[in-house]
C-alpha cells in the first residue's frame, strides 16, 4: 500500500512538472558589460523541451528601484498563471537604473545591446522561442515604459509589438528624480542628448503599421500629461496604437490591471501574425 502511494505521489510530481508553469532564473553574460546579469523566465505549463511547440516572448521590463522579480513579487503574483491561458513566454530582465540605454557616461550600464542583442539571443538559444519580430514583444512600467518603446522604436526588426505602462515617455521635468544623469550626464550640460531620448522625438523614426503599439496611464499619474502629448504626436504623424486611460496612479495597483490588457493585446498580435 505504501509503495502504491509513493508510486502515485511520483506520477502526480512528474505529471505536474511537465504540465505546471515554471520560474527560472537565469544569468546571461553580456560581453559588452563584461559581467552576469539575473533574468525571470516564466515558462507556461505544458512547456516540454523535447516536443516541437515553440512559443512567442513577451519581455516585460521594471522602473526605476525594482529589479528582475519586481513583476512575479510585488505587482501581479498571478503571472505563472497568465503565461498559460496566453500560451507564451515572459521574460524579466535586471535593468537596473539603467533607463535601458547603453550609457555614454557610464560603461557598466549597456542595457539597450543586453536586452536587443544579448538576452534575445540568449533565450532564443536556450528555451523554444519563434525567433520573429512577429513572434516578440516589449512592455514595461514607468522607467520600463519608456525603455520598452525606446527599444522598439530603435529596434523594429527586433520587436513587432510594443507597450507602455504608466510611461516615463518625457523624463526631462524631473532630472534629479530619476537618477538620468548617471546615465545621460547632467541636464544643464547635456541637454540636447537628453532632448535626442524623449520618446516624442522619436516618433520621427516611426513608420505607420511597423509596431502595434499599446499605451496606458492613470487619470492621476504624474506622467499623464505627456503621455497625452505623445500620443496626439501619434495621431498626428498617422501611427496606429492603442491608448488607454483609466482611474489610478503610478503604483503597482494600477499596473496589476494594465498589465492584463496589456497581454490580451500582445496575445492578440502573436497570433494575427503566425
Amino acid at each position: 500500500m505504501k509503495k502504491s502511494l509513493c508510486i502515485l505521489f511520483s506520477l502526480l510530481f512528474f505529471i505536474g512538472s511537465l504540465t505546471g508553469q515554471t520560474v527560472d532564473t537565469i544569468e546571461v553574460f553580456s560581453k559588452k558589460m563584461e559581467r552576469d546579469i539575473k533574468n525571470l523566465v516564466i515558462l507556461p505549463a505544458g512547456y516540454n523541451r523535447q516536443d516541437t511547440i515553440k512559443y512567442p516572448v513577451l519581455y516585460l521590463l521594471h522602473g526605476v528601484q525594482a529589479d528582475h522579480t519586481s513583476w512575479t513579487k510585488v505587482i501581479r503574483k498571478e503571472l505563472p498563471d497568465d503565461v498559460t491561458k496566453y500560451n507564451m513566454i515572459i521574460v524579466c530582465p535586471n535593468g537596473e537604473n539603467s533607463w535601458y540605454l547603453d550609457s555614454s557616461v557610464n560603461p557598466a550600464s549597456q542595457f539597450e545591446t543586453y536586452i536587443t542583442k544579448e538576452l534575445v539571443e540568449s533565450i532564443d538559444n536556450k528555451y523554444k522561442t519563434i525567433p520573429s519580430s512577429l513572434a516578440r514583444a516589449i512592455s514595461g512600467f514607468s522607467m520600463g515604459g519608456y525603455g520598452a518603446l525606446r527599444l522598439a522604436i530603435l529596434h523594429p526588426g527586433v520587436f513587432g509589438a510594443c507597450g507602455s505602462m504608466s510611461g516615463a515617455v518625457d523624463f526631462r521635468p524631473f532630472p534629479k528624480v530619476y537618477k538620468l544623469s548617471s546615465q545621460l550626464g547632467g541636464y544643464a550640460t547635456n541637454k540636447k542628448r537628453w532632448d535626442e531620448n524623449v520618446i516624442i522625438n522619436m516618433t520621427n523614426k516611426l513608420k505607420p503599421k511597423t509596431l502595434s503599439i499599446i499605451i496606458d496611464c492613470g487619470f492621476e499619474d504624474q506622467f499623464l500629461y505627456v503621455n497625452g502629448q505623445l500620443h496626439q504626436s501619434m495621431l498626428n504623424k498617422g501611427i496606429q496604437h492603442e491608448y488607454i486611460v483609466e482611474s489610478g496612479g503610478h503604483d503597482r495597483k494600477y499596473w496589476n490591471k494594465a498589465i492584463v490588457k496589456q497581454l490580451q493585446f500582445f496575445f492578440g498580435f502573436f497570433n494575427k501574425s503566425n
